[in-house]
């Protein structure tokens, strides 16, 4: 009878005996973003509309009366809203991206788009969004919620690759566009360089990917992938301002002062006919919950695209970082906790990076890609000890890389590229080391749903006057889909690392430690075996099971000489690390209520002496709930980590650092706020964040506490 009514009144309305009104708004995502082609529609009726380039609708001629307005588009959750049209109304919408993780795009694993379910090996997602909300400003503190991912300080351990050398050498490549991200002498990841802000999203490959990436990606890639430039005027404020809580215990309390931190962003994107940029400017300061911790930094970022023709295009981009801060080495004592140590010598730093990057890109025919990539990057360090420590190093790269689809099945990729870098160092020398590499993986698509992946890689490396290296990496994956729903995968391939100029070059004696260079260092190499599977229903539920094995052989360690006890890098480990990983994600509501779980076991041994690896929590577990509507977002964030077996002991025994065997396992719980002002007419989002709200004391390096309670509130408004 109501569609009845409903129907008698449309028509009624048609021949003009009925007043009408008409719906506007507009429709974008939580970055205020437009999101084109989205169909808005008054349920049980045949009035409606589609969102237009820049995200609005209108609704004409439709009768008074009370309705339900449906907003729907392919990769969103659908929203719907009652209305009472008894006069016009102008409504705007955010939909919350919605799809199965399966069907998200990487471009990382293969250097060319991907369907996320169509890879042999695993795969984790950071999209920006997450990271604006929840005030990550140092893309390393977001990795601490990544299954399968460790952080000792800023060292990543994929999987166990790594533990901890003080920054000297990573076993993960950074990228961010394509572009890789370490330094030309320690060939350290400098995680607060990268302008949070301006990220789309963060894909993380786990498992050796040298076979495609080289010498640093013997653990796993992470790849920064930055924002698309708009192609109209956009204009984005990010700012926050936080204070750090008392210490949990009395005596920890240094200073009665109050300890906050603060940080403003204000970017800029635009299009004019061929010509496009994004440009951002950052400053961060925090006064820190540590003594001699506080830190003032500088960001800049520019992205300028210009298109020669729709199949040719040239992009630009600049990223530089600017920072004056202390120098907490390792706390004083437990006592003490907060407080440097009296061995530290140099209490003050500063550090001047810049990133340069050029990509072109040539579509050659409707099946061949070309790219040419070329980047500088130049790091300068500086402390205040006597005498000072000072290393300047330039780093420089030229990649050429050509995608053909040879036909129907086959997708190859290959490529070559050529890294000189130069260091002029108090700290390591006058060194320069140059490596290469040729590579070549094909994917093959047979007609029944397997996907096969095929990849070799040849590296040629020389590190000044050390003897120069080669190593071969292949690879080999599998990707079977039984069903629709149901995936298996599984891929084994090796990885090496060439030594840095750092691990063969250092002497220097700083803050009570000791380390002297080795000439007969030797490249380190692993072999890397993963078989998983992913099982999803609908977009209701996804369940994803790997379980691995890396072997490592000449593993590179920090570790005492026993002669002169002095610290140096030797190849000393051959390591095993076994485990398995298992997480789910759960739409209890789809669109409104969401869960993600995560669990890895880590079994990581030195072969030779039977004991454990230093740094490598052998229980990891993350979970959320995450609460979507109303235009209010709420967010609960754990993670644990059991208590590491093995650490930096020498140390300890050398006095150096007091109660350094003082451990625990990690327990972190963060809240996060956020409500989104379009109700209001405001592109803006308001939020509030607590990170370690129940005051957890834990350390992940010895003699170095992680930060107390923290209390942020924050916006981001677009206009």
């Amino acid at each position: 009878m109501k569609k009845l009514i409903l129907t008698i009144t449309i028509i009624l309305s048609q021949l003009g005996f009925t007043q009408t009104f008409e719906i506007t708004g507009r429709v974008t995502d939580p970055e205020f973003t437009p999101i084109p082609g989205v169909n808005v529609y008054l349920v049980n009726t045949t009035f409606g509309d589609a969102t237009n380039e820049k995200g609005f609708f209108e609704i004409k001629n439709v009768p008074a009366g009370n309705y339900e307005l449906e907003i729907s588009a392919i990769g969103y959750a659908k929203k719907r809203q009652e209305v009472t049209l008894d006069k016009n109304i102008k409504i705007d919408f955010i939909l919350i991206p919605e799809a199965i993780k399966t069907d998200e795009i990487i471009v990382t694993a293969g250097k060319y788009e991907q369907k996320k379910s169509e890879l042999p090996v695993s795969t984790e997602i950071i999209y920006g969004t997450k990271l604006i909300e929840r005030n990550f400003r140092n893309l390393e503190s977001a990795m601490r919620f990544v299954p399968g991912v460790n952080m000792t300080e800023d060292q990543i351990s994929i999987r166990g690759s790594s533990g901890y050398s003080r920054g000297a050498g990573a076993r993960a490549l950074v990228t961010i566009d394509g572009l890789p991200f370490y330094t030309g002498d320690t060939g350290e990841i400098v995680w607060e360089m990268i302008p949070t802000t301006e990220i789309q999203r963060v894909e993380i490959i786990k498992g050796a990917a040298s076979s495609l990436y080289g010498s640093s990606a013997i653990g796993g890639v992470v790849s920064a992938i930055t924002k698309e430039i708009s192609t109209f005027p956009r204009t984005m404020i990010n700012a926050y301002y936080g204070f750090y809580d008392k210490p949990y215990y009395q005596e920890w309390n240094w200073s009665d002062e109050f300890r906050p931190f603060n940080g403003i962003t204000v970017s800029h994107s635009n299009s004019i006919n061929n010509f496009g940029f994004n440009l951002s400017l950052t400053r961060l300061e925090d006064l820190s919950y540590r003594r001699d911790d506080f830190s003032k930094k500088y960001i800049g970022f520019l992205k300028m695209q210009y298109s020669f023709s729709p199949k040719s295009s040239l992009m630009f981009l600049a990223n530089s970082f600017n920072k004056r801060a202390g120098n907490f080495l390792y706390w004083k004592d437990s006592r003490n906790a907060l407080i440097n140590s009296d061995f530290v010598s140099a209490n003050r730093i500063e550090t001047n990076r810049y990133l340069l990057g050029l990509v072109y890109k040539n579509l050659l025919s409707d099946e061949t890609i070309l790219f040419i990539k070329g980047s500088y990057y130049r790091n300068n360090f500086s402390d205040n000890s006597v005498p000072s420590n000072i290393s300047n190093s330039h780093l420089y790269r030229f990649e050429t890389q050509v995608t053909s689809g040879l036909n129907k099945n086959i997708i190859l990729t290959s490529g070559a590229e050529v890294i000189p870098s130069k260091v002029n160092s108090s700290l390591f020398g006058n060194p320069d080391a140059i490596s290469a590499g040729l590579y070549s993986v094909a994917d093959i698509n047979f007609d029944f749903p397997l996907i096969v992946s095929l990849g070799l890689r040849y590296d040629y490396g020389k590190l000044d006057s050390l003897e120069s290296s080669g190593s071969l990496s292949p690879k080999i994956g599998f990707n079977y889909k039984l069903y629709e729903n149901l995936i298996f995968r599984s891929s084994l391939g090796t990885g090496f690392r060439n030594p840095t100029l750092a691990e063969a070059f250092t002497s220097t004696s700083t803050s009570g430690i000791t380390v002297k260079p080795n000439p007969d260092i030797k490249p380190e190499r692993n072999l890397t075996i993963e078989i998983g599977v992913n099982y999803s229903y609908q977009i209701i539920f996804e369940i994803d099971f790997a379980v691995f094995q890396n072997e490592y052989y000449k593993m590179i360690e920090a570790s005492v000489d026993p002669s002169d006890g002095l610290i140096f890098f030797n190849n000393l480990l051959r390591a095993r690390i076994q485990g398995f990983e298992i997480g789910s994600t759960i739409n209890i509501i789809p669109g409104i209520l969401k869960s993600n779980l995560a669990y890895t076991f880590l079994n990581s041994k030195d072969v030779e002496e039977g004991k454990p690896l230093k740094y490598r929590p052998k229980h990891s577990f993350t979970g959320s709930v995450e609460f979507t509507n109303w235009h209010f977002g709420l967010g609960i964030y754990f993670r644990y980590q059991s208590r590491v077996e093995e650490i930096d002991n020498e140390l300890i025994d050398l006095g150096i650092i007091r109660d350094g065997q003082l451990r625990v396992p990690v327990y972190q719980t963060d809240v996060n706020l956020s409500y989104d002002l379009i109700s209001l007419g405001l592109p803006a989002t308001i939020y509030l964040n607590v990170k370690n709200i129940f005051n957890y004391n834990y350390v992940e390096l010895v003699g170095n506490l992680k930060p107390i309670r923290n209390f942020s509130f924050g916006f981001n408004l677009i206009l």
